[in-house]
């Protein structure tokens, strides 16, 4: 009794992780083509969905990219689910047991589903695209034994109604529709966040950093603090805005360049974390990655732009920092204009930056530190006609250089100052550090 029971007690306890079916294709011997044009139609439907600013925006992505990794990671011989690791989420439905499965199927209806929740306001036109995208994916991957092909779209659609169901608890579900809430009342006094250019009162999702992160490590983050208020042309914090007012004068045509590209305004871009996806996806199709990889790569970058986005808001309304915008005209000079209009929310730090180092730290974790590659995410798009702005490609070697390029636009723009920039730099890459620890392999 005494041999059985030590015998017991060295025994490994079985992996719960759900493990691929003998017989059939594993997720990494498909295409990444399922995981990409989802991608791609994501990024369309959010720029035109009335509502999906930037915090919304983050969410929409962070869920569909986790539904895309979930819907195979079953299909993944060494990918671990991340049940169990993401706040709140304590279970999913699993494969049957003995069964063959078609992932890039499971995906395709995954997506499908996952962005008609999450999108339930868009056009009839963006709806039947939808419908139109999942059909033609489903006839280029089925199979021939029609149950396979069943069984996979509804392992995909049972993914995705039970994240759905998850997402409704985060703080954040319909957030599209709460933008400019009119119970917020704006804090005033010397150093805070006061209207700017466009007039708007109310600013934009103020009790977005309440919603709860994907990853607990990044909601125990510590809030970084901004330097303190003074109007004192010998303080470090005038040096700091009387530097964006130097640079507005002197802004040469590349860096005016670079603020157009990376400026991702709502309902005309893809907002500035689906920059970021689209980079994850230019990534995916740069390096030919497999399903198996293209999932990982948008769950993970859906993740980091999410969280960022969650904590920069948070911080955002901790402090209420003053734009440039209303600090040069009141310290500086009082007819100052700015090369381009600031968002209606407050500056510190900035969410360009933190999105973008987070996406970076997660890309270059999948991908490698030397990883080239040239953003296109914006050819096709008329000049910006105000400014005299052609919008060309821009080619990085890295894409931590890319999104230190993200974040100087931002002072390029003259609507942050270089503290917006370097602390959202550096809590990004925090974000993104604790999303790639996470347990993504068994």
């Amino acid at each position: 009794m005494l041999l059985l029971a030590s015998l017991q007690a060295c025994r490994v306890q079985p992996d719960t992780d759900p493990v691929v079916t003998p017989g059939g294709k594993s997720a990494d011997q498909y295409t990444g083509d399922v995981a990409t044009q989802w991608a791609a139609l994501q990024l369309k439907i959010t720029k035109s969905t009335a509502g999906f600013t930037p915090p919304v925006a983050s969410r929409a992505y962070g869920y569909a990219g986790i539904a895309m990794y979930e819907a195979v990671v079953p299909g993944m011989p060494t990918g671990k689910s991340l049940v169990g690791q993401l706040q709140g989420l304590t279970a999913l439905p699993q494969v049957e047991s003995g069964q063959i499965y078609n992932w890039a199927l499971s995906a395709n209806a995954a997506e499908a589903a996952m962005l008609r929740s999450l999108y339930p306001t868009t056009s009839a036109a963006n709806k039947a695209t939808i419908d139109s995208l999942e059909t033609a994916l489903l006839t280029a991957f089925k199979e021939t034994d029609e149950t396979v092909n069943q069984r996979s779209a509804e392992f995909g659609k049972k993914i995705a109604a039970a994240l759905f169901d998850w997402s409704k608890t985060d703080g954040g579900d319909a957030g599209y529709s709460r933008n400019f809430p009119a119970s917020y009342v704006v804090p005033t006094g010397a150093g805070l966040w006061q209207p700017t250019e466009n007039g708007q009162k109310i600013p934009m999702q103020p009790y977005w950093g309440q919603n709860r992160t994907f990853v607990k490590a990044n909601n125990e983050l510590p809030m970084p603090k901004p330097l303190p208020y003074s109007t004192d042309a010998k303080s470090a914090t005038f040096a700091q805005y009387f530097d964006v007012y130097t640079k507005s004068k002197n802004l040469t045509q590349t860096e005016k360049e670079i603020a157009v590209w990376w400026a991702d305004n709502p309902a005309e871009t893809f907002t500035p974390p689906g920059h970021s996806y689209s980079i994850a996806r230019i990534a995916a199709l740069t390096a030919k990655a497999t399903l198996a990889k293209a999932a990982e790569t948008f769950a993970r970058t859906g993740i980091s732009v999410a969280d960022a986005f969650t904590l920069c808001w948070r911080c955002k309304y901790v402090y209420n920092n003053i734009r440039p915008y209303t600090y040069i005209r009141l310290a500086i000079d009082p007819s100052w204009t700015a090369f381009w209009p600031a968002p209606p929310f407050p500056g510190f730090p900035s969410g360009h930056a933190t999105q973008s180092s987070s996406a970076a730290t997660v890309l270059t974790a999948l991908y490698g530190e030397n990883f080239a590659f040239t953003d296109d995410s914006h050819i096709g798009r008329a000049k910006d006609a105000q400014r005299n702005i052609e919008f060309k490609a821009r080619s990085f070697t890295s894409f931590t250089q890319a999104a230190q390029e993200s974040a100087d636009s931002r002072f390029y723009g003259n609507i942050h100052t270089r503290q917006d920039n370097e602390t959202g730099l550096t809590e990004g890459k925090k974000i993104g550090t604790n999303v790639n620890a996470l347990a993504w392999q068994k």
